[in-house]
């Protein structure tokens, strides 16, 4: 069950889940918009000649200031991150959506799957701009909506390694448990 956004303010105000900070006007019917941070990844190009799943990529960080707009290129790729932090409970889900209007300009943003419960961190955002133009988006805006919904019984919680994430955080596939295993 999708959670209205009545629900999620209780919840907010009744500390049973963690958005810091919080507005209300963010609150929409059935979601919670959440902003864009001031962090962004890139991969650098220039020393990168392909992504392995088996190490680290190589990003430039770019950083802004409230209010200053971030750039992305036509085609283009980069990470970035919300600049709430979450904590889910171990009986909610969520998962995020971009907002109707920033795809309207070319814009792709979404993060990889679900968020677990029991998630706590910033949510890294996967930004794509689909368009033949550059796109302008600027830091503290609301980007996208987090839609959390409840999961048929209270589950032990993601003890993943994405937990307690801050900024935008790159891939780190080269740590999963089935790849660490291959190489015993």
């Amino acid at each position: 069950m999708i959670l209205s956004g009545q629900t999620i303010k209780q919840l907010v105000y009744g500390s049973e889940m963690t958005i810091t900070p919080f507005q209300e006007l963010s609150i929409q019917p059935a979601s919670i918009d959440l902003r864009l941070g001031k962090e962004f990844l890139v991969v650098d190009d220039i020393t990168t000649p392909y992504l392995s799943m088996d190490e680290p990529a190589n990003y430039q960080e770019i950083e802004v200031a409230d209010k200053e707009t971030i750039t992305i290129p036509p085609q283009s790729f980069m990470l970035g991150t919300t600049l709430e932090q979450i904590s889910l409970p171990n009986h909610l889900t969520a998962f995020v959506e971009g907002r109707s209007s920033i795809g309207r300009l070319g814009v792709f943003i979404q993060n990889a799957g679900w968020i677990d419960p029991g998630f706590s961190g910033q949510v890294t955002l996967e930004l794509f701009n689909a368009n033949r133009v550059s796109v302008k988006l600027y830091a503290d805006m609301r980007v996208c909506q987090l839609v959390i919904a409840k999961v048929d019984q209270v589950t032990e919680g993601y003890n993943g390694k994405y937990l307690f994430q801050k900024g935008a955080t790159p891939s780190r596939v080269y740590m999963d448990r089935e790849r660490r295993e291959k190489e015993e």
